[in-house]
């Protein structure tokens, strides 16, 4: 079966998100970097608005780029339900500063007919250093 949803997000390799029906995901401004099914890669660009007094990536961007990425990750499945976040367990390690370059990676865990369990890793932009990783459960729902 024709994914259709998996090769609108191939498109998108190499631009920025700017027109994903997430409003919140358009402010984010990832770069798309990579689509598999259940796995996809963004390239984020600390901006000002993004950091703490400390002037650090804040915590709450960080929990937000992991939901709004694992949640952008169940449309590579062509998945026709709305799938909310029930819980998100992220443990945080090192931190980020304005302009530094990121990068999310999620990967689906566990699929199941109800409950998807998913992750998502926050690396600094060349991968050596693991900055956050957060787990995530998503329940299905009958909302297309």
């Amino acid at each position: 079966m024709k994914n259709d949803a998996f090769e609108f997000l191939k498109q998108h390799i190499g631009k920025e998100v700017s027109t994903s029906p997430s409003p919140f995901m358009n402010w984010l401004r990832p770069t798309m970097l990579e689509v598999e099914e259940g796995k996809l890669v963004f390239q984020y660009t600390i901006r000002h608005e993004m950091t703490n007094p400390y002037r650090t990536l804040h915590g709450g961007i960080i929990a937000a780029i992991i939901d709004d990425a694992i949640g952008a990750t169940l449309i590579s499945y062509n998945e026709p339900y709305f799938y909310p976040t029930i819980n998100n367990v992220i443990d945080y390690f090192a931190s980020a500063r304005e302009n530094d370059v990121i990068i999310a990676e999620t990967a689906i865990n566990k699929k199941g007919k109800q409950i998807v369990n998913a992750q998502c890793e926050i690396w600094n932009h060349d991968k050596t250093r693991l900055l956050a990783k957060g787990y995530t459960n998503l329940l299905r729902t009958d909302i297309k």
